[in-house]
């Protein structure tokens, strides 16, 4: 008689997706590499991460190749304090997150008796050794768990494994929209730290957010990294090394750029139409259906960015975005600067772009 040999509750799902964290190996950057934020709320460099940064430090963001040795990571996340803030506030704190949809979370049974727990597990290496904290925040029931961990040496990469317990109080929302924050404090004030730890689940008591958090941006020598995070239901197992193919549409449905980083041309869009001599108009047709229906901007000279007709090309002098309701496509309308003859009603065109670090970008972030 053969037995059958049951799998620990940490590896059930070893076949399929097990991680909720999108881009927790760091190998998507639409955004550029490097970006800097300070004293703002902000995303950029890494996709899905975002730094909420209310002390006066400024803080430089970038993909970056350190790595932690023969773990199979290719990037982690890198924050360099370019100015310090030696000196915080009473009620500072500077939180860089993850946020998620509710619809995507209600596996967790949050709410119910059979609550799940969870384990969430990254690499780390941080200028400050002594007291970290990672956070867990139900923005739908304004309730939070807080948990700590210890860095032993400075600048040197830590593996870290923490169980969280389920919470059996206050479901999250099924939809579309933002039920959960996932964050590592890097500084807070003592509004934040004159509590207790709030290591189990309950309401939210600003105090308990962040004991004995070390102030990780006291000096411009600092700089923090993070890859490899993952968090999933059970206990933890290997990290899900999802290839680039595979968490570049994840994260395209929050958000998706269009341009150059290298001279190459890039379309913005490829089937637009001529509506008078000197106006335009075009659909960005996205390469995922977005969360929601995103903003547009834009980076560099509007003028750098060519509207082409034929084999003649034309300096766009503006650009603005339609509202769309569905989040799969966008029109995108304005003039051209000088077009130099009539272009009759209903003509196609397209717009395009060859000059470097010039980019379209439509945001559906949370």
């Amino acid at each position: 008689m053969s037995l059958i040999k049951v799998k620990p509750r940490g590896t059930v799902n070893a076949s399929g997706r097990r991680n909720m964290v999108i881009n927790g190996g760091m190998q998507v950057a639409q955004r550029l590499t490097t970006s800097r934020a300070a004293t703002s709320d902000g995303y950029g460099a890494v996709d899905r991460w975002k730094l909420n940064n209310q002390s006066t430090a400024v803080i430089e963001m970038s993909q970056s190749t350190t790595v932690p040795t023969g773990q199979g990571f290719s990037n982690s996340i890198k924050l360099n304090v370019t100015t310090a803030d030696t000196s915080l506030t009473s009620g500072v704190q500077a939180l860089f997150r993850q946020r998620f949809e509710g619809q995507n979370l209600q596996h967790l049974k949050k709410g119910t008796s059979g609550a799940e727990s969870t384990t969430l597990s990254f690499w780390v290496r941080s200028p400050k050794t002594g007291t970290h904290i990672v956070e867990l925040f139900d923005t739908d029931n304004s309730r939070h768990i807080n948990k700590a961990y210890t860095i032993s040496s400075a600048n040197t990469w830590e593996h870290k494994s923490i169980p969280i317990e389920g919470d059996t109080t206050g479901a999250f929302t099924n939809d579309k929209n933002l039920s959960l924050e996932m964050t590592w404090h890097l500084c807070a004030g003592s509004n934040f730290q004159s509590g207790t730890l709030q290591t189990s689940w309950g309401s939210n008591t600003s105090a308990n957010r962040a004991v004995g958090q070390v102030n990780v941006f006291d000096s411009t020598s600092n700089e923090f990294y993070l890859t490899g995070v993952q968090w999933e239901i059970g206990d933890e197992s290997n990290f899900e090394h999802r290839s680039f193919g595979e968490e570049l549409p994840l994260c395209q449905r929050y958000f998706e750029s269009r341009g150059t980083a290298s001279g190459n041309w890039e379309f913005i869009f490829d089937a637009g139409m001529w509506y008078s001599t000197t106006g335009y108009q075009g659909a960005v047709r996205f390469r995922e259906q977005m969360r929601v229906a995103p903003s547009m901007s834009y980076t560099g000279t509007i003028t750098n960015y060519k509207l082409v007709r034929d084999a003649a090309t034309f300096a766009v002098s503006s650009a603005v975005a339609a509202d769309n309701t569905n989040g799969r496509s966008m029109l995108i309308y304005g003039n051209v600067a000088n077009p130099g003859g009539s272009a009759p009603d209903g003509e196609q065109c397209r717009m395009q772009i060859n000059t470097t670090d010039h980019f379209f970008y439509f945001d559906a972030d949370l």
